[in-house]
């Protein structure tokens, strides 16, 4: 049985795949870009491949490399559950000095260009708090402990 497109028509293929994997959304492309320039470079090698050896080996090569990536990409936080966008998250432990008194678990703090509603203990202005948790734009803080 003769090859179904020889070496440089899987090799092709496969790169068209992963240069397609660019400009489209998801990773499937990637998984079959793998699979296909895998059997390109085996048919290299081993030119007297047959039809049915081609596509068996393009599908298991290709399954494996999603296998792989899924446990790959699984196993990566996501970007919703990182502080990426999420400024507040970004804030906490980091320390402040109170801008306002915190009178009645209410005060204010200033960080960086934004000014942040604060609640935790009461404390004079100018003291210097570490940021616990976020909840919304309301922060939590606590006294900073001297070392």
């Amino acid at each position: 049985m003769p090859a179904l497109f020889g070496a440089t028509g899987w090799l092709v293929t496969g790169f068209a795949l992963l240069a397609a994997e660019m400009f489209l959304p998801g990773v499937y492309l990637l998984f079959l870009g793998i699979g296909a320039v895998a059997i390109g470079v085996n048919l290299l090698f081993i030119p007297g491949l047959s039809v049915v050896s081609q596509l068996i080996g393009f599908a298991v090569v290709s399954a494996a490399a999603m296998l792989i990536g899924y446990r790959w990409y699984g196993s990566r936080p996501s970007s919703d559950i990182t502080p990426l966008n999420t400024r507040t998250d970004r804030l906490i432990g980091r320390r402040a000095v109170l801008s306002e008194a915190i009178v009645n678990g209410r005060g204010r703090v200033q960080l960086d260009d934004g000014w942040w509603s604060v609640e935790g203990p009461d404390m004079p202005a100018g003291a210097p708090v570490i940021i616990l948790s976020a909840d919304g734009a309301l922060l939590r803080v606590e006294a900073e402990r001297a070392a």
